[in-house]
């Protein structure tokens, strides 16, 4: 976790994030029940990769909030978090609010409202036509960053694994265009021409030894199928295919591929509070007959080891 952050820098680095097109949450507590180390208006900026940047409570509410914000961030729909003692939620956790329990010696409990920031999408079109610029004329009208290219001038190096690709050169060098697109593995390409033409321009990049795996991201012909239309009228069907992938989650830049001998972080459940916590070392990690459990702090990896049967006959219940 990074220093404390005032506001002003956190705002500067909610900025910066934003025109590095990341996306990442804001949670600000909105009660809290004392005694409790976060207060009203603490505020956090919480990144897809789980960095806290600012004061959101102490160690027992940061790591469920990180959990939660990623969660956020993921489903880009904000949650009212309920953080506490099971025993002091009762069941009579209000509608639309999730609970969160959190194992804390000082019985504090806080309410905090976390909300995805979601990036603007950065569309690069590649050519000179018309279609080209109504097409920038619409995106720029959703608010969208939008950029064009002419062919000779575009490269991989104009394009990052947020950027989304059109492009519509219409035979002026769509193969190079292509490699190029491709090579930066971007969130998404797409290439304006018809099934004959994309085929013959896959085929040829193939023959050119092109991996597979990079011409199958091409989208071909990009844009909705809204029938015979004017060149114009394409670039509605574009951007409404790529308003559509965005809605349901598929202009998401991939993940890049774990490095060799790295593992993935998943989860476990505290055994002894019921708190979810992430199962790597930083979660006091406690063997017991060949199996490794995970806590949320020493107390409760302390009072699993003095009786891990009362506990497991629990989970076993």
């Amino acid at each position: 976790m990074d220093p404390p952050i005032d506001g002003r820098d956190m705002l500067d680095l909610a900025g910066e994030l934003s025109r590095r097109g990341e996306e990442f949450a804001l949670a600000t507590v909105v009660w809290r029940q004392g005694p409790s180390s976060g207060h009203t208006g603490s505020r956090a900026l919480i990144t897809a990769a789980g960095q806290l940047h600012g004061w959101i409570g102490g160690a027992c509410a940061e790591p469920a909030v990180v959990r939660e914000a990623q969660r956020v961030i993921a489903e880009r729909k904000p949650k009212l978090l309920l953080l506490g003692a099971s025993d002091q939620f009762g069941g009579a956790v209000p509608e639309g609010m999730v609970a969160v329990p959190i194992s804390c010696q000082s019985e504090g409990a806080l309410q905090v409202y976390i909300e995805p920031v979601i990036s603007t999408p950065h569309l690069t079109i590649v050519g000179r036509s018309p279609m080209v610029h109504t097409l920038v004329d619409l995106a720029r009208a959703l608010g969208w960053r939008a950029d064009v290219r002419d062919g000779p001038d575009f490269s991989a190096t104009d394009l990052d694994a947020r950027s989304i690709v059109v492009v519509a050169t219409q035979g002026h060098g769509d193969e190079d265009a292509i490699e190029q697109a491709v090579s930066a593995y971007p969130a998404f390409v797409g290439l304006v021409a018809s099934h004959k033409r994309g085929e013959a321009v896959l085929g040829y990049l193939a023959d050119r030894g092109l991996p597979r795996n990079l011409l199958d991201r091409v989208h071909v012909p990009v844009g909705l199928d809204l029938g015979p239309t004017s060149h114009r009228e394409i670039a509605v069907a574009v951007l409404a295919q790529l308003v559509q992938l965005r809605a349901s989650g598929g202009l998401a830049p991939e993940a890049a591929p774990a490095a060799a001998g790295t593992t993935v972080a998943t989860e476990a459940r505290d055994l002894v509070c019921g708190m979810t916590v992430r199962a790597d070392p930083s979660s006091h990690p406690y063997a017991y007959d060949g199996v490794t459990y995970h806590f949320c702090c020493v107390g409760c990896r302390d009072a699993f080891a003095k009786d891990p049967h009362a506990y497991l006959s629990t989970q076993e219940a």
